[in-house]
């Protein structure tokens, strides 16, 4: 029987696909007549079972690695809420901390008021940096 022949009898036989079968000597292949005659080609490993092809850890190892360093871990790459990928503390701090750095900028217009307004931006009393702008101006 031909090779193709022997090839398919041989994948039912080992119970894999036609891709899985590797038949090393033609010859002996095309004088087979029989499926018995495939399966005493089998135990001879003139007919072989490839192994099956696995997925690759490597790049998940690579990518793992990086991770432990830090690398893409950063805000853009988090799904999910708003919270989640940035806390509510960690937003309170970074506004503070400009409207904190602009207060002490314009300590001279405040004057007297520096106090009073640094206890209302540790308060939470102003939505942003513009919002605080607005309420130096009107102080005066």
């Amino acid at each position: 029987m031909s090779v193709e022949t022997v090839k398919r009898v041989a994948a039912r036989k080992l119970k894999v696909g036609l891709s899985r079968v590797r038949i090393l000597d033609d010859k002996k292949a095309r004088e087979a007549l029989t499926s018995e005659d495939v399966m005493s080609l089998i135990k001879e490993g003139v007919v072989v079972k490839k192994p099956k092809k696995g997925v690759s850890r490597g790049r998940a190892r690579v990518r793992i690695m990086r991770r432990r360093k830090g690398r893409g871990r950063g805000e853009g790459s988090r799904k999910g809420s708003k919270n989640a990928v940035k806390s509510l503390k960690r937003r309170w701090v970074e506004k503070v901390r400009s409207q904190r750095d602009f207060i002490r900028k314009s300590k001279r217009k405040l004057g007297v008021n520096y106090r009073k307004v640094y206890r209302l931006v540790k308060g939470n009393f102003f939505k942003s940096k513009k919002h605080l702008k607005s309420f130096i101006e009107n102080l005066k």
